[in-house]
């Protein structure tokens, strides 16, 4: 005859039925990122001190020019100790680069901040920050206007004269001396150190007109 299984084997082999099911585990609440830890005021008061001095360089580039622009001009306008200048910058080109980086990471962020869904020339045709403040400054924009007039007419003259071919409109002239002006060529000839700045502006002036056909 078959065994009668006993009254705890029957318990065990019932048991497992029995269980209750094992209760779900929450998902992890996701917590917010954490703050990022202040500045000390040390280092607020360091950064105020760096844009005020980059504010005076940037005013005594345009209103003397780099060489005329000295540290003790830079440091009196920004009302620093020349000393603690020097902790900053250690010189004046470091000052002047300084300037110049920072204008551009202004224009940076000014594009991290357009529409990434935006066309690709519209985001070109984009007012960058800089010529946005440039155009809106009064002073800046009068004297563009009256040192382009002067020069259109020079250029409305030299075509009358043959000098420039009358075919060109004017405009384009213009813009294409302004393009050489900031030609990247005039400081690589400046640093050779092989030319005089009368003999660089010539030579600018001349392929720009005369081209570089002999």
């Amino acid at each position: 005859m078959p065994r009668t299984p006993s009254a705890a084997h029957a318990s065990r082999l019932v048991k497992p039925a029995m269980r209750r099911p094992a209760r779900a585990v929450p998902a992890p609440v996701p917590q917010p990122p954490a703050e990022p830890p202040r500045p000390s005021f040390r280092a607020r008061m360091q950064v105020a001190r760096e844009q005020a001095i980059l504010d005076a360089v940037n005013h005594l580039l345009v209103t003397r020019g780099f060489d005329a622009m000295t540290v003790d001009a830079v440091a009196a306008e920004a009302g620093v100790a020349k000393a603690s200048l020097y902790r900053h910058y250690p010189s004046k080109e470091a000052l002047a680069a300084a300037a110049m980086v920072r204008v551009l990471d202004e224009a940076l962020a000014h594009l991290d901040g357009l529409d990434p869904r935006a066309r690709p020339l519209a985001q070109l045709e984009e007012n960058s920050t800089l010529r946005a403040a440039l155009l809106a400054d009064a002073g800046y924009v009068d004297r563009l206007l009256r040192l382009s007039d002067r020069l259109e007419a020079w250029i409305h003259a030299a075509q009358k004269e043959g000098g420039i071919d009358p075919k060109l409109p004017p405009v384009v002239v213009l813009y294409t001396l302004y393009a050489r002006g900031c030609d990247p060529v005039v400081g690589f000839l400046k640093a050779s150190g092989s030319f005089s700045d009368e003999d660089i502006v010539s030579l600018v002036t001349r392929t720009c007109f005369s081209g570089l056909r002999r």
